[in-house]
């Protein structure tokens, strides 16, 4: 009775028979304490759709260059996907050089987080393995540990796990640009968890939410009285169906719209920022807009108790034309990103805020088929990709784990996609055997079967 007492209904009315009306937070948003020391309180999560080059990106290869247009060898066993036709090598069009103190090599196109107080921040991990070279299914399983769509979101864990440390915003905000990433709202989903952990989905254009403000007939005390009203109808409807936890967290939501009315609209409100941060975050640059607009509103999200905070950039799959379509794709984030990781730290907040940027998968060191000579691309390469983290209690100004010398496959540190998550996760204080929810007949957790934590990544 107490375990169904948890999952339903039951848990906001038993919340409130216990608080009075000055009280702490309750209910399933209400922050919560790490079941393990953490190092981070907040995660900002940047997904490059698509899959961008590492091997152009973070993970030089100079032996791609002595191979360039000759034919690829690779292991068709070792390929996720059918080779059929003569392949050949692709070297990266771009140039790499040492970058800060450390020494992180990285593409000759990011201009920005080449700035030392930038570069030495950056933790690259180049031992990463995914899972799949399908578009959806990958992008699944980088942002909810399973590739079929239908699990929570990472941050719909760490929000289950940890609460929000903001009641009157949500705990796990989306950003998307104007077209959704492929597999769609699947990516943030609640999955399996109640309805209150799904991520909130800003709009990239206008008003961030719809009818954030009130209608002008309606004042607050109006809406405050249908809100008790509308309550008290739930809860003799809950009293009877007592099953439906999406009830209550339909409830949660009208009362968290309620609030959101009262602070969102100035938070969203970029206009107050000084000319120097927008500037600093390309907002007056059309080719960095979008995205900067994005990072600026992530600190701003972050700086009032948001606990997950989820950014997309899309157009990272090059299958043809590499130096014209990556070298777009770097441009659009490399000035923004860079000034998100400056601004955090500036303001004191990157070494509890971990900030994490990658693709589904990587890219192979061939042309995979498609395109001619003159149009050089890659295909997708689920064996190798690089990650790019920092703040948030990962050793900065390094670099972890190690591809082949084309960049074909991860040799050294070499982990799975759940070893990751696990990472994140214990990084921010949860146990991924310990934040586990009974579905289904058993108790399921963001890794599916458990993983092993990747020390190299912990400070």
């Amino acid at each position: 009775m107490l375990f169904g007492l948890g999952a339903t209904a039951g848990t906001l009315a038993f919340s409130d028979l216990l608080a009075g009306e000055d009280r702490v937070p309750t209910g399933p948003l209400a922050p919560k304490s790490p079941m393990i020391p953490a190092k981070a309180k907040a995660c900002i999560f940047v997904v490059l759709e698509g899959g961008p080059g590492h091997m152009d990106t973070f993970d030089p290869k100079p032996k791609l260059r002595e191979l360039h247009l000759t034919e690829s060898v690779r292991d068709p066993e070792q390929v996720l996907v059918e080779v059929t036709a003569k392949t050949y090598y692709v070297g990266s069009p771009f140039d790499f050089r040492k970058t800060g103190n450390s020494g992180i090599e990285m593409c000759d196109r990011f201009l920005h987080m080449a700035d030392p107080a930038v570069a030495d921040e950056l933790c690259v991990y180049r031992g990463c393995q995914a899972q799949s070279v399908n578009h959806p299914d990958a992008l699944y399983h980088l942002n909810t540990g399973s590739t079929l769509g239908a699990d929570p979101g990472v941050g719909a864990w760490v929000t289950y796990g940890l609460g929000t440390l903001n009641q009157n915003i949500p705990g796990y905000v989306v950003m998307t640009e104007l077209a959704f990433p492929q597999g769609g709202a699947g990516n943030w989903s609640n999955g399996f968890l109640p309805a209150h952990y799904q991520g909130t989905l800003l709009r990239p254009t206008g008003s961030p939410l719809l009818d954030l403000k009130p209608p002008q007939w309606k004042s607050r005390e109006q809406q405050r009285q249908s809100l008790d009203m509308l309550a008290e109808m739930n809860r003799r409807h809950s009293r009877r169906h007592p099953s439906h936890d999406e009830l209550a967290a339909r409830m949660e939501s009208y009362e968290l719209a309620y609030r959101m009315q009262a602070e969102v609209p100035e938070l969203v409100d970029l206009s107050k920022e000084s000319a120097a941060s927008k500037d600093a975050y390309g907002l007056d640059d059309e080719r960095t807009r979008a995205f900067g607009r994005q990072c600026l509103l992530a600190r701003r999200l972050v700086e009032k108790g948001v606990r997950f905070v989820q950014i997309f950039s899309g157009g990272w799959d090059s299958h043809d034309f590499l130096e014209r379509n990556h070298s777009a794709r770097i441009r659009s984030v490399d000035k923004p990103l860079a000034a998100l990781i400056r601004d955090l730290r500036q303001r004191g907040m990157l070494d509890e805020t971990l900030v994490v940027c990658s693709g589904e998968f990587g890219r192979t060191p061939d042309n995979n088929r498609r395109g001619g000579v003159d149009a050089n691309g890659r295909g997708h390469n689920a064996d190798a990709m690089a990650v790019l983290m920092a703040g948030g209690g990962t050793p900065a100004g390094t670099v972890v784990g190690a591809t082949d010398e084309v960049g074909n496959r991860a040799v050294e540190v070499v982990h799975p996609l759940r070893d990751l998550h696990v990472t994140w996760l214990r990084l921010m204080g949860l146990d991924d055997n310990r934040l586990t929810y009974f579905h289904g007949g058993r108790f399921k957790q963001l890794s599916q079967v458990g993983g092993q934590l990747i020390p190299e990544l912990i400070a």
